[in-house]
Protein backbone atom coordinates (compact mmCIF):
# COMPACT_ATOMS: atom_id res chain seq x y z
CA UNK A 1 0.00 0.00 0.00
CA UNK A 2 1.12 3.26 -1.09
CA UNK A 3 2.04 5.38 2.54
CA UNK A 4 0.28 8.58 1.02
CA UNK A 5 -2.83 6.75 0.39
CA UNK A 6 -5.52 8.71 2.56
CA UNK A 7 -6.49 5.20 4.51
CA UNK A 8 -2.87 4.26 5.30
CA UNK A 9 -2.46 8.02 6.59
CA UNK A 10 -5.70 7.89 8.35
CA UNK A 11 -5.06 4.37 9.90
CA UNK A 12 -1.29 5.57 11.33
CA UNK A 13 -2.54 7.44 14.27
CA UNK A 14 -5.91 5.78 14.49
CA UNK A 15 -5.04 2.68 14.95
CA UNK A 16 -2.45 3.29 17.71
CA UNK A 17 -3.11 1.60 20.73
CA UNK A 18 -5.52 3.59 23.42
CA UNK A 19 -6.29 6.77 20.63
CA UNK A 20 -10.33 5.18 20.07
CA UNK A 21 -10.98 4.29 23.90
CA UNK A 22 -9.42 7.60 24.41
CA UNK A 23 -11.75 9.30 21.93
CA UNK A 24 -14.80 7.33 23.85
CA UNK A 25 -13.78 8.34 26.97
CA UNK A 26 -13.92 11.85 25.90
CA UNK A 27 -17.33 11.21 24.13
CA UNK A 28 -18.76 10.10 27.13
CA UNK A 29 -20.81 12.82 28.75
CA UNK A 30 -19.28 14.89 25.73
CA UNK A 31 -17.95 18.20 27.83
CA UNK A 32 -14.26 19.23 28.76
CA UNK A 33 -12.70 16.53 30.84
CA UNK A 34 -9.40 16.79 33.14
CA UNK A 35 -6.46 14.77 32.39
CA UNK A 36 -6.42 13.80 35.49
CA UNK A 37 -10.59 12.25 34.83
CA UNK A 38 -9.71 10.82 31.49
CA UNK A 39 -6.52 8.50 33.53
CA UNK A 40 -9.05 7.42 36.03
CA UNK A 41 -11.15 6.15 33.84
CA UNK A 42 -8.49 4.55 31.31
CA UNK A 43 -6.85 2.44 34.77
CA UNK A 44 -4.27 0.56 32.58
CA UNK A 45 -2.99 3.42 30.21
CA UNK A 46 0.20 4.91 31.85
CA UNK A 47 0.41 8.97 32.21
CA UNK A 48 2.94 9.18 29.47
CA UNK A 49 1.29 7.24 26.82
CA UNK A 50 -1.80 8.89 27.27
CA UNK A 51 -0.29 12.40 27.05
CA UNK A 52 1.31 10.87 23.72
CA UNK A 53 -1.94 9.62 22.39
CA UNK A 54 -3.73 13.08 23.15
CA UNK A 55 -1.03 15.26 21.74
CA UNK A 56 -1.31 13.25 18.42
CA UNK A 57 -4.63 13.76 18.64
CA UNK A 58 -4.48 17.28 19.15
CA UNK A 59 -2.01 18.00 16.59
CA UNK A 60 -4.62 15.62 14.04
CA UNK A 61 -7.12 18.48 15.23
CA UNK A 62 -9.33 15.62 16.77
CA UNK A 63 -8.80 16.99 20.31
CA UNK A 64 -8.55 20.51 21.65
CA UNK A 65 -6.68 21.65 24.87
CA UNK A 66 -7.78 24.05 26.76
CA UNK A 67 -5.19 25.03 29.67
CA UNK A 68 -6.61 27.00 32.81
CA UNK A 69 -3.83 28.48 34.24
CA UNK A 70 -5.63 30.89 37.15
CA UNK A 71 -5.23 28.38 39.71
CA UNK A 72 -2.87 26.34 40.97
CA UNK A 73 -2.33 23.36 40.21
CA UNK A 74 -2.64 24.56 36.60
CA UNK A 75 -5.34 22.54 35.00
CA UNK A 76 -5.35 21.01 31.50
CA UNK A 77 -8.65 19.42 29.69
CA UNK A 78 -9.55 18.44 26.46
CA UNK A 79 -12.68 17.64 24.29
CA UNK A 80 -13.37 16.49 21.12
CA UNK A 81 -13.70 18.91 18.16
CA UNK A 82 -16.22 18.79 15.58
CA UNK A 83 -13.80 16.99 13.57
CA UNK A 84 -13.60 14.35 16.45
CA UNK A 85 -17.00 14.12 17.24
CA UNK A 86 -17.49 13.43 12.92
CA UNK A 87 -15.83 10.16 13.41
CA UNK A 88 -17.76 8.85 16.70
CA UNK A 89 -20.31 7.14 13.90
CA UNK A 90 -17.55 5.26 12.19
CA UNK A 91 -16.42 4.02 15.52
CA UNK A 92 -20.09 3.27 16.07
CA UNK A 93 -20.29 1.31 12.55
CA UNK A 94 -17.20 -0.74 13.86
CA UNK A 95 -18.73 -1.78 17.44
CA UNK A 96 -22.24 -2.94 14.76
CA UNK A 97 -20.35 -5.28 12.82
CA UNK A 98 -17.53 -6.80 15.69
CA UNK A 99 -21.63 -7.24 17.13
CA UNK A 100 -22.61 -9.12 14.34
CA UNK A 101 -19.76 -10.90 13.03
CA UNK A 102 -16.95 -11.10 15.81
CA UNK A 103 -18.65 -10.81 19.50
CA UNK A 104 -21.51 -11.87 21.56
CA UNK A 105 -21.29 -8.79 23.93
CA UNK A 106 -24.97 -8.70 25.06
CA UNK A 107 -24.26 -5.71 27.45
CA UNK A 108 -22.07 -3.63 24.90
CA UNK A 109 -24.78 -4.03 22.05
CA UNK A 110 -27.57 -2.80 24.32
CA UNK A 111 -25.77 0.78 25.59
CA UNK A 112 -24.68 3.33 23.23
CA UNK A 113 -21.36 4.61 23.49
CA UNK A 114 -21.89 8.05 25.23
CA UNK A 115 -23.70 6.30 28.03
CA UNK A 116 -21.29 3.14 28.14
CA UNK A 117 -19.99 2.26 31.58
CA UNK A 118 -18.00 -0.91 30.49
Amino acid sequence: MNKSCTVYRTMDYLSKKWTVMIMLELYKGNRWKRFSEIKRSMEEITPKMLSERLKVLEDEGIVERKVDNEEAPMRVCYRLTEMGLDLIPVIKSIKSWALKWKEKNTACASQDCIVCVL
